[in-house]
């Protein structure tokens, strides 16, 4: 079968040519007139609006001062912030998390960009004689609720913290899971209630009940035993976490936006699907200190697992009269664990007020928690967790120092993930789909390429702390004291920390 290809002549493809151009002008002309129309009934509306004085002043133009005012944000950590100097974390920061997440190079040259002459700079004393490598050993175990009926016993200190789903998503909580489980550190549910993703990756869960007592509450969200045995069944559940208050909101409870309610989430939270889901201020029937140290021998008795609570610890008073009532009461009364969260704690959501100037920041409320056990005499009984920004080796070697058994980290561990810090967290639009519910935006993220991510940065987190500890001169982390550290003053120079937080 023969093909013919005609060849156009020069006159026909000069015509073409010349059609081709006087249909683009008449689609740019078209494109143009609708621009410019476009442009005049905005002017018109803008004029003649009364609701925004720059719009009614400079009609069309003032309308780019909020697109840039939006683009700001996410052009300011990459054009106009030096890496030291942005919030809520620095490029710095952000950039060892990125770095010990994907297990590359984490060494720097020439010299530190990070100003160490601030009143409240941490430094780390070095030992003259440091321990050799060989010497050394690894973090020891610690064991909550010895005389619980299924107790606890872990060695790694650096955990994930509360994060529920609903407030990530399912490929980010799968991710956090199957980590956890290679790490072998532990994974808190957050007050989101236990989810199929949790229970996923094998690791260990810290399963926290918030005041809506999601997953274990009934339609008026009051406590269910049942509930609550059957969640203390799983194997995976290590220790239950009763929440009364979280860094970024002391005095206001969980929000999770209606659009962020999928009817999963509706069914593992025991609420209505679509509806905002907004926790109370704090459990009703929790008034006072002997009510909340009921709860917590309660939460025990049902389900055998070590009990804590989680709170923002601003007033010292507070806890001489709980830790004089549990000594009133006896040991069995006590809480097996407290976790103490930072007042520049992270969150989903939270109004600004409360974000921004409620609650005091860990390196004031860590020390006020251990030194009221030790006074009290609950160091041993009562173990110590904390979270707030905790997301550099120096940061977790501080925490250490000052005297935390355990640190819980949130945000670093969302860094391993991929999240870059877009400010989305509580509009569902997060690009890296790690806190959105819109599976366009979750297609982005693939639980099985971030496992090791996950993984490597809680290892490399440890491997880096314990430099810090033998660099001082200790043999494992565990071993840091207050003395191991000194904190610049106000003259520029530099104090033990065990003077300025004597150890009790």
């Amino acid at each position: 079968m023969l093909i013919h290809i005609r060849v156009m002549s020069m006159t026909e493809l000069s015509d073409f040519v010349l059609k081709a151009i006087n249909l683009l002008t008449t689609l740019f002309v078209f494109a143009v007139g609708i621009g410019v129309l476009l442009v005049l009934i905005m002017y018109i509306v803008d004029r003649t609006q009364s609701q925004k004085a720059i719009l009614r002043n400079y009609p069309v133009v003032g309308r780019f001062r909020g697109l840039f005012e939006h683009l700001g944000v996410f052009f300011r950590q990459y054009f106009f912030a030096m890496d030291r100097e942005e919030l809520p974390f620095n490029r710095a920061q952000r950039s060892w998390a990125y770095r010990a997440a994907k297990n590359i190079n984490n060494t720097a040259a020439f010299g530190s960009t990070k100003d160490l002459r601030p009143e409240g700079t941490v430094l780390f004393v070095n030992c003259p004689f440091p321990e050799l490598e060989e010497d050394t050993h690894p973090a020891v175990a610690l064991t909550f609720g010895p005389d619980c009926v299924h107790p606890y016993t872990t060695a790694n200190y650096f955990n994930i913290s509360a994060m529920s789903f609903g407030a990530l998503s399912r490929p980010a909580v799968q991710a956090l899971s199957r980590g956890a489980a290679k790490a072998g550190i532990w994974l808190n549910t957050g007050e989101g209630g236990l989810s199929p993703w949790h229970l996923e990756g094998g690791c260990d869960l810290i399963f926290q009940i918030g005041t809506a007592k999601y997953g274990v509450r009934d339609e008026a969200g009051r406590l269910v035993d049942d509930k609550l045995r059957e969640i203390a069944a799983q194997p995976q559940v290590k220790m239950i976490e009763l929440k009364l208050a979280q860094g970024a909101k002391p005095g206001k409870g969980g929000m999770l936006p209606g659009v962020k309610v999928t009817a999963e989430i509706a069914k593992i939270r025991g609420i209505p699907e679509g509806e905002a889901s907004i926790s109370p201020n704090r459990h009703p029937e929790i008034n006072n200190n002997e009510e909340l140290l009921d709860m917590l021998v309660h939460i025990r008795q049902v389900t055998g697992l070590p009990v804590g609570f989680k709170t923002v610890i601003s007033n010292p008073v507070w806890l001489e009269n709980l830790f004089s009532l549990i000594k009133q009461r006896g040991l069995d009364s006590a809480p097996d664990f407290i976790t103490v969260d930072s007042g520049d704690g992270g969150t989903g959501a939270s109004p600004m007020p409360l974000m921004d100037d409620v609650g005091v920041l860990l390196k004031e409320s860590l020390p006020i928690l251990v030194d009221k056990l030790n006074e009290a005499g609950l160091r041993e009984r009562i173990k110590v967790i904390c979270s707030g920004k905790r997301v550099t080796p120096s940061d977790v070697a501080w925490a250490l120092c000052m005297g935390a058994d355990f640190i819980n980290n949130a945000r670093g561990f969302m860094f391993s993930l991929g999240c870059i810090q877009a400010l989305q967290c509580n509009k569902n639009t997060c690009p890296t789909g790690i806190t959105t519910h819109d599976h366009k935006l979750q297609k982005g993220l693939v639980p099985e390429s971030k496992v090791d991510r996950v993984a490597d940065y809680a290892e490399n987190m440890m491997y880096e702390v314990e430099m810090i500890a033998h660099a001082c001169g200790v043999k494992g982390p565990r071993e840091l004291r207050r003395k191991h550290a000194r904190i610049v003053v106000q003259n520029g120079l530099s104090i033990p920390m065990n003077e300025l937080f004597p150890d009790k």
